[in-house]
C-alpha cells in the first residue's frame, strides 16, 4: 500500500445504509485486512450493525442511525455521542463508502471532528481537509460500476486488493443446528434443497407485488421441491395473497419472523435457488452461492446479485433510476410488468444449470452481468 496506508493498522469502515450495501462492501474489507490493515472496526447502521457476527474480516462494529441517511435517526444527541465514540475507538485511518447518488462529506466531516488522521472517500467536490485521499466522483456521467467495483477500486487507489473478491457471510454452525431444529418442528427432515422465497424488501418500490409473486410459487410448484418463505410480511398484501392460495401451496413452509440473521443464512446455505426482491437477502444468497431469481426494481441499476448464477428480471420503464423509496408514479410499472410465469421459468432455468453442473464446493465466478 501507499506508504501512509501501510502503517494503518487500525482502519474504520463507514457505511451508513442498509444490509445489503455493507455486505457489497465485504470484499473490499477484505482487501484492506490483506494489505496490511489488522483490526477492521465498522460504523454503520443499526440494520448494517447486524451483520458484525457473519463478517469475519471485521472486528469491531458501532452502529450508528446518521441523521443524513434514511432510518430513525433520534437526533443532534446521538450525533454528537458518535464523535466521542469515534475518538475513544481511535482508528489510524477511515474509508467512507457510499453509492454514487450520495455524499461522503457529512461522514468526512464526522471522522474529521473525532480526530482521525487519515480519511479516503469518493467526493464531487473537492473536501479540502476534511479528506487526506479522494477520488473525485464520476458516476454516472462516465458510467456506472457494481457497488461492488466501486468500493473495490476506492480501497486499490490506496494499494490494498484482494485475489478473493466474493461477498462474505460465514454461517455458524450453532445457526445450522438452531434452523435444523426449526425446521424439523415443521416436520421437515431433508438436509436442504428447498427453493427459499423472500417477498419482502425496506422500500415498497422494490417489491414484487405479493399477488404475483404468490401466483409465481403456484407456477412452480410442478417442481416438486419444498419452498421456505423467508420474509415479506412488511407488505399488508402478503397474508392475504398466501391465504387465498394456500390449498395450491401445501409444500410452502412460512418461516418469517421466525429465524435469526443467522438462521436465514443457514436455509439459504442449504438452498437450490433464492427466489427474492432486491433486498439484503438477495446479498447473503450471492455471498453464499445459491443461484437468484432476482425482481429488480429500476430504483437504481448498481446492485444485482455479484458473483452467483442469477436471473435479474423487471421491465424496462420510462422512470427508471429514480431513487426512490416508494413509487413516484403510484404503478411500480417496472416490477408489476413482469409475468409470474416468467418467475417461475427463471427458477427452473437456474435449476436446471446446477443439475448439470459439476459436483462439489459452490465456486466463486466472474461478476454476474446485469439482465436488465
Amino acid at each position: 500500500m501507499a506508504w501512509d496506508w501501510r502503517e494503518c493498522a487500525h482502519v474504520l469502515c463507514v457505511r451508513l445504509d442498509n444490509m445489503g450495501d455493507v455486505l457489497m462492501c465485504s470484499p473490499a474489507f477484505r482487501a484492506l485486512k490483506e494489505s496490511g490493515a489488522r483490526r477492521l472496526s465498522l460504523l454503520t447502521s443499526s440494520s448494517g450493525a447486524l451483520l458484525g457476527p457473519y463478517i469475519p474480516e471485521v472486528d469491531t462494529v458501532m452502529a450508528y442511525d446518521a441523521a443524513w441517511s434514511k432510518n430513525a435517526a433520534l437526533g443532534r444527541e446521538e450525533d454528537v455521542a458518535a464523535i466521542a465514540r469515534l475518538r475513544a475507538l481511535r482508528p489510524d485511518a477511515a474509508v467512507i463508502f457510499t453509492a454514487y447518488s450520495q455524499s461522503a462529506l457529512p461522514a468526512a466531516l464526522l471522522c474529521h471532528l473525532a480526530g482521525v488522521p487519515r480519511v479516503l472517500a469518493h467526493s464531487r467536490e473537492n473536501p479540502y481537509r476534511l479528506m487526506t485521499e479522494w477520488l473525485r466522483e464520476s458516476e454516472p456521467q462516465a458510467g456506472i460500476r457494481h457497488e461492488v467495483r466501486r468500493q473495490l477500486d476506492l480501497v486499490a487507489s490506496v494499494g490494498a486488493r484482494s485475489e478473493d473478491i466474493r461477498l462474505s457471510f460465514r454461517v455458524p454452525e450453532a445457526d445450522r443446528v438452531s434452523l435444523r431444529q426449526k425446521l424439523h418442528h415443521e416436520g421437515i427432515t431433508e438436509p436442504g434443497g428447498w427453493i427459499c422465497v423472500h417477498a419482502g424488501a425496506t422500500a415498497s418500490s422494490r417489491r414484487y407485488p405479493a399477488r404475483l409473486m404468490v401466483q409465481a410459487l403456484i407456477d412452480l410448484r410442478g417442481d416438486g421441491r419444498r419452498m421456505l418463505l423467508l420474509g415479506g410480511h412488511e407488505d399488508p398484501a402478503l397474508a392475504d395473497a398466501l391465504a387465498d392460495a394456500r390449498r395450491l401451496l401445501p409444500g410452502l413452509i412460512d418461516m418469517s419472523g421466525r429465524l435469526s440473521l443467522g438462521e436465514l443464512g443457514a436455509a439459504l446455505e442449504a438452498a437450490a435457488l433464492m427466489i427474492c426482491n432486491n433486498s439484503g437477502p438477495a446479498h447473503v444468497a450471492a455471498a453464499l452461492g445459491v443461484p437468484v431469481v432476482d425482481l429488480y426494481a429500476l430504483t437504481n441499476p448498481q446492485h444485482t446479485p455479484w458473483q452467483t448464477p442469477a436471473r435479474v428480471l423487471n421491465k424496462d420503464v420510462p422512470c427508471k433510476y429514480c431513487y426512490r423509496s416508494v413509487c413516484p408514479e403510484g404503478h411500480q410499472a417496472c416490477l408489476s410488468g413482469v409475468e409470474p410465469g416468467r418467475v417461475a421459468e427463471a427458477a427452473r432455468e437456474l435449476l436446471s444449470q446446477a443439475r448439470m453442473a459439476p459436483s462439489g464446493p459452490r465456486a466463486a465466478k466472474e461478476e454476474t452481468p446485469c439482465s436488465l
